[in-house]
């Protein structure tokens, strides 16, 4: 049984060890790429995003899994599909200790099982079978274990809460509010807050935030607005085949790249009398699955694509103008054409055959549309370049033109500050950008709110670095049953059992205990056989010189008569005068066991 002394709130100080939170970034603290976030408190742990670096090949691609036993992680949770968060979890399953719970949104689970396919295919055609990660079977059987959840359904898995929520940045990106023991993380992934034709924006929880973990990837930089961008996309594009020239889009097989062939395509459509006979190419292995996947998928976009589906009757992934191919060989020698192909970042592949087959003409054009991680080619490539390095050996000139026009799905300096702002945690972790980048949003957030009503506290932990934040081990106990029914005084003491389960508290009666906690009190029967071999008489005398007159039965037998004295009603005390001890018997509970010690 518990005594509490019930004041005001009904608030259980309790000093616990366990209350630091621990945040350890694997990957993508103080880079981009191979995300992987760990979070551990209260004996458990989630590890957020499981994903590759595109700038590293085979084991050195990996997050630093090491850090961690695998074993000890209860659930890994996965934002959205892409390789940098996703690629890396076949591996995890089926390669390591692991055996706790994986969850992606449905949207998500589908794409990622063609993407981390395409993945092996890719790695396979430049790496021998030793430096692969994973096979295609192996891939198979962890696609198996991953449960599908929805934006919005909250999960609990062993006392830890989890809610995923729109993220905007990719099909089925989802932020996760995590809680455990009261305290609430919230991590953003790769987020959006902008609407554009098939995504819906990033949204608020709309609740109290303990940490906020967010990317940090355009650090302070600030996006064009998305008319804007799109203007001068397709004036670039315009401009290129007018001059009978090549235009060619790096892209990632699924993700932002259904966004720019929407772009296209809708500029095609209005301007058919000019552009009706200049090709464009979606050259992907992944190409038609992915775009097959995106038609299943209407109903989970922005209300733009829903509503044009109403409107028309055509899903607007039914492609008029765009053409989807798995290699080369619809290419034309000579242009004009447009061509995204894979992938995005010009390591290997159609892009990077394509960039060295076009790169010495000066009429074709190279336009990078999304965010290149440092160490690519399409991170390095620019203007002032004179040649580039072939696959082959030797050198290629770079005639053609280069050029940036960012439709990366990443929130920019002033939109992740004003979400930060609206969310109002008091913890921030900055995760998923580059060190001065990262560094530099830090330092003015740090100075934004110096002192100002927001008291922010602003981490950007490097890969492998542990952060620790203590929260209060404040406890409240519901009061249930019997108890609740009178409302006790400020400092009385209320008894009862308190009972824990998946950190919920709940204060009961014995006999309240099965109907509000579904566990089954029982009986506990005790005996003590205690050596004696003097008479009952002086038995008696010395218990009732202890306890006062005790009640006595008899029972006979063949053997003789037996005694039982009864001590505070509730404990037996058996004499037979052919025995060499008498029998102590009792219901355990806290006054029979007194009773039974002082016999």
């Amino acid at each position: 049984m518990t005594s509490v002394a019930l004041s005001g709130a009904q608030a259980i100080p309790i000093e616990d060890s366990d209350d630091l939170l621990r945040i350890t970034p694997l990957g993508a603290g103080r880079e981009v790429g191979r995300s992987c976030i760990v979070l551990q408190y209260k004996g458990k742990t989630i590890m957020l995003d499981c994903g590759l670096h595109a700038g590293h090949e085979g084991i050195n691609s990996l997050p630093f899994f090491d850090l961690v036993e695998p074993e000890t992680v209860d659930l890994l949770l996965v934002t959205h599909f892409h390789i940098d968060h996703a690629a890396a979890v076949p591996y995890y399953l089926e390669k390591t200790p692991f055996r706790g719970r994986t969850f992606m949104t449905r949207p998500t689970k589908g794409v990622f099982r063609w993407l981390a396919t395409d993945y092996i295919r890719v790695t396979n055609t430049s790496n021998s079978e030793s430096t692969a990660l994973y096979t295609e079977a192996e891939l198979i059987s962890a696609h198996a274990k991953i449960e599908e959840i929805d934006v919005h359904q909250q999960t609990e898995v062993n006392g830890i809460k989890f809610t995923a929520y729109n993220a905007g940045h990719v099909l089925g990106a989802a932020m996760f509010l995590i809680e455990i023991a009261g305290v609430k993380i919230l991590y953003t992934g790769d987020y959006s807050r902008e609407e554009d034709r098939h995504l819906v924006p990033a949204e608020n929880p709309g609740v109290s935030v303990d940490v906020l973990i967010t990317e940090s990837t355009y650090g302070l930089h600030n996006h064009e607005p998305r008319v804007d961008r799109e203007r001068a996309f397709m004036k670039q594009v315009r401009d290129v085949v007018r001059k009978r020239g090549n235009c060619l889009l790096p892209v990632t097989a699924l993700g932002r790249t259904q966004e720019l062939l929407l772009i296209l395509e809708e500029h095609w459509s209005r301007n058919a009398n000019e552009m009706d006979k200049v090709p464009i190419l979606f050259i992907s292995a992944l190409g038609k699955a992915g775009t097959r996947l995106y038609r299943n998928y209407v109903m989970d976009m922005s209300q733009r694509i829903r509503r044009q589906l109403n409107r028309t009757g055509r899903n607007p992934f039914d492609f008029r103008y765009i053409k989807t191919r798995t290699g080369l060989g619809d290419v034309p020698d000579s242009g004009p054409c447009v061509v995204l192909a894979t992938p995005g970042m010009l390591q290997s592949g159609v892009s990077r055959q394509l960039l060295e087959r076009w790169a010495p003409r000066p009429e074709n054009a190279l336009i990078i549309t999304g965010y290149s991680v440092e160490g690519t080619l399409a991170r390095e490539i620019n203007n002032s370049m004179e040649d580039i390095q072939a696959l082959s050996g030797g050198r290629i000139p770079l005639r053609l033109a280069v050029s940036n026009i960012s439709f990366s799905a990443h929130v920019d300096g002033a939109q992740n500050c004003a979400f930060i702002d609206e969310i109002r945690a008091p913890v921030v972790v900055l995760v998923h950008g580059e060190e001065n980048t990262m560094m530099r949003l830090r330092a003015n957030l740090v100075d934004k709110y110096k002192g100002s009503n927001y008291e922010l506290t602003v981490h950007a932990p490097r890969r492998g670095e542990t952060i620790e934040l203590r929260f209060r081990g404040e406890k409240t106990a519901r009061v249930m049953g019997a108890l609740a029914t009178k409302v006790p005084a400020d400092g009385a003491v209320v008894a009862g059992i308190l009972v824990e389960k998946d950190f919920n508290y709940r204060l009961v009666g014995p006999a309240d205990l099965l109907e509000f906690t579904g566990i089954a009190p029982v009986v506990v029967e005790q005996q003590q056989r205690v050596p004696y071999a003097s008479s009952f008489e002086l038995l008696r005398l010395h218990l009732e010189q202890m306890f006062g007159e005790l009640p006595l039965t008899t029972e006979t037998s063949s053997e003789g008569v037996t005694s039982i004295l009864r001590v505070y009603d509730s404990v037996d005390v058996t004499h037979a005068p052919w025995r060499t001890y008498v029998e102590v018997e009792w219901e355990s509970d806290l006054m029979s066991d007194m009773a039974a010690d002082s016999v």
